[in-house]
């Protein structure tokens, strides 16, 4: 964070920076501050720091713009330019999983109907379109090496398997009607002091099948001692092998110089997809798995 930013902060609110703190959440290589105004609020700060942060910051803060509901922190400022600036309210006070309480569970299975009941932009890109969803399991069948990389799926397994995973993805129903967030995790979801969920990062939003933001939500929720999949999504077989041809064409890429987490985050995910899609589609579990 530079003087110059700071003091583009202090233009958009209004108020002088007291003191401001790095909030290390988050695995893409935008700056993430909470600020501390000499009127004694606090912002929180999202500054770009290359081109592809700018563009994800200008798609984020347009939905904001468009979108005002409870489970969205508030947008308080914007500034654009090469390297944009986002201000959003503190969530400092809330809570993050994990753990997992039944109770959390529940807050999220309502603040995603929430989502979905919520009439999206007219500009908005269809999920199938986004861009976002396009590499999976053909990905894989064209090149499976970087897979077999993370020596969680076998050669032989993946002969067995890749067949119906890819079948049962191509039938996944991307589009719909519904607002989607598309990047439903533990580190996007926070909990106000009233238990309500909050759901956070909004620069990959799209229109489509609500089941898809459950099933994104599900894989992450496994990993953290949560409930397994299938209790939050029965009967998702289509959806879970999307998801996890997702990570599968992903997890086992050359790692991303400024966001080294990322690759390790996909294969976690994948270590809990995969499974749930193997045993909605009756198909053996992955060895690693």
């Amino acid at each position: 964070m530079t003087v110059a930013t700071d003091a583009r902060v202090e233009q958009i609110v209004g108020g002088r920076l007291v003191s401001r703190r790095r909030v290390d959440r988050g695995y893409t290589p935008a700056e993430r501050w909470v600020f501390l105004l000499d009127d004694h609020r606090s912002v929180f700060v999202k500054a770009a720091t290359d081109d592809q942060t700018a563009g994800w910051l200008r798609s984020e803060h347009r939905v904001y713009e468009a979108i005002h509901a409870s489970f969205m922190p508030g947008l308080i400022g914007w500034q654009d330019g090469k390297r944009p600036v986002l201000v959003l309210q503190d969530l400092s006070a809330s809570s993050w999983s994990p753990p997992w309480t039944d109770d959390r569970v529940a807050s999220v299975r309502q603040m995603l109907e929430a989502v979905a009941a919520t009439r999206p932009p007219a500009w908005l890109p269809r999920a199938s379109s986004s861009g976002f969803l396009e590499r999976g399991w053909h990905s894989v069948q064209e090149d499976p090496r970087p897979l077999l990389s993370t020596r969680f799926v076998s050669e032989a397994w993946l002969d067995v398997a890749l067949p119906a995973l890819t079948d049962a993805a191509d039938a996944c129903e991307l589009d719909g009607p519904n607002l989607l967030h598309l990047d439903v995790r533990s580190d996007n979801i926070c909990f106000r002091t009233d238990g309500s969920a909050v759901l956070v990062d909004w620069n990959l939003a799209v229109a489509g099948n609500p089941r898809l933001d459950i099933a994104c939500w599900a894989p992450s929720l496994g990993s953290e001692g949560g409930p397994q999949p299938e209790s939050v999504l029965p009967g998702g077989g289509r959806e879970a092998a999307f998801v996890a041809g997702f990570f599968a064409a992903r997890a086992g890429q050359p790692p991303v110089p400024a966001a080294p987490a990322i690759r390790p985050l996909q294969l976690e995910q994948l270590r809990h997809a995969l499974p749930w899609a193997c045993r909605e589609l009756g198909l053996p579990v992955p060895e690693g798995g």
